[in-house]
């Protein structure tokens, strides 16, 4: 093929290319450079010598990010499902050289590994892999024999990822385990396969919660390794039960339960008016450690209050929305539950980190997909953009290509003549 021919080529694949998804992207990506600008403080000052520190190494991330997902788009989802199943046997591998010492330890919680002199999650990729394998494999099923083995087979998968992901964090253990169902439920898997095994995790999740609370935590018993952080799960669920019962008059400030209240501050100022105290005018960002990561929904509500939070919910929820609508109509049933699994997986973590945020559920250190600072976060959020466009490329071109069929068929057919 001459150049000429990649060209025409190129252009032809352009013009199946998911506009909508890339709007919401773009969009998603402003808001992200502006919370990041926002949530800039002294405290940044402080930790890179300059405030525009952690936007211009994120806005780094964020720009290969859009060129990764460019790039995806065009490749062929079948190459992105076969590569996901050596993308998975990495990321165990990673996740086990995080837990055998060469895992960074950070805020009490082991969950990065550095490598080359680059810091990042490896449970990020691990979420990514799982979630294409789980829906190659679901997407198989064709005899109850099928379903019965390809359940067990992603089971299998799910704990062993997850098992090794909960060490370090747990929220995102449970949050990709959650996703994994719901997988099994819109690939149609009987219920009396993944309601058993649901029924049996959320036992042991509230067993364990009460026996880490008798055994530990009210006997005051000092622990190491695992267990420390156990209690510190179980610990976090006591703060926020007890802040749930605690009057107002009786609240102290203690290292605690700091930053939840810094961001409960940041958002009943927010909440004082519909556009909150405008952009540029946050104060709970000098005293927010967390401020461009974790809490960055705080902030966001604080400086654009209930407008600015309902734009960014129903950004989430718009992307949420896209997916379902085109996933109803893709002739592939692998494509679907690719689309879904990636879709579901960004809008739940985006719904649980600003659960956090404002108080409702406790300190997970879930960021907020592609706003919150992180360049792992960033990248496979890009990741996740690319594959669901690469999806919805190869379906509009599928689609076009039935339609011309369509009309080239009616166009042979013979006319018949009555007489």
């Amino acid at each position: 093929m001459t150049i000429n021919d990649y060209k025409n080529k190129f252009r032809q694949q352009l013009a199946y290319v998911d506009k909508v998804y890339w709007v919401l992207f773009a969009i998603l990506i402003i808001v992200a450079i502006l919370a990041l600008f926002s949530a800039s403080s002294t405290l940044a000052f402080k930790h890179s010598a300059s405030t525009l520190g952690p936007i211009t190494e994120q806005m780094l991330f964020i720009v290969v990010g859009v060129c990764l997902a460019f790039i995806l788009q065009f490749l062929p989802s079948k190459l992105i499902r076969i590569c996901s199943y050596a993308g998975l046997g990495i990321s165990i591998l990673l996740l086990l050289l995080t837990f055998t010492g060469m895992g960074v330890t950070v805020n009490g919680a082991t969950r990065w590994l550095k490598l080359a002199g680059i810091t990042f999650q490896p449970s990020e990729l691990a979420k990514l892999t799982l979630i294409l394998v789980a829906g190659d494999l679901l997407s198989r099923i064709k005899t109850k024999q099928d379903q019965k083995r390809c359940f067990f087979i992603v089971l299998a998968l799910t704990a062993l990822v997850c098992g090794l992901i909960f060490v370090g964090n747990l929220s995102t253990a449970v949050l990709l385990g959650g996703i994994i169902f719901l997988l099994f439920f819109l690939a149609r898997v009987h219920i009396k396969y993944w309601g058993t095994t649901l029924l049996i995790i959320i036992v042991l999740l509230v067993s364990g919660y009460f026996f880490i609370e008798n055994v530990y935590i009210k006997p005051g018993r000092q622990v190491e390794g695992v267990m420390k952080r156990a209690t510190t799960w179980v610990g976090r669920i006591d703060d926020m039960i007890a802040e749930w019962k605690t009057p107002d008059q009786e609240f102290k400030l203690t290292d605690d339960n700091y930053q939840r209240s810094i961001a409960k501050v940041a958002i009943a100022r927010g909440g004082a008016s519909p556009l909150g105290v405008l952009p540029g005018n946050s104060q709970e960002r000098d005293f927010l450690p967390q401020a461009f990561a974790d809490y960055i929904f705080a902030i966001i509500v604080e400086e654009s209050g209930i407008i600015g939070a309902l734009f960014l919910m129903l950004l989430y929820l718009a992307i949420l929305f896209r997916s379902c609508l085109s996933s109803s109509k893709y002739a592939d049933y692998s494509a679907m539950l690719m689309v879904m699994g990636l879709a579901l997986m960004l809008t739940c973590q985006a719904l649980v980190s600003m659960m956090v945020s404002v108080g409702i559920g406790p300190v997970t250190g879930q960021p907020l997909p592609m706003i919150s600072r992180g360049g792992t976060s960033a990248l496979i959020t890009s990741i996740y953009f690319g594959i669901i466009m690469c999806v919805a490329r190869e379906q509009n071109e599928l689609h076009a290509r039935q339609q011309s069929a369509m009309a080239a068929s009616e166009e042979e057919v013979p006319e018949i003549h009555i007489e």
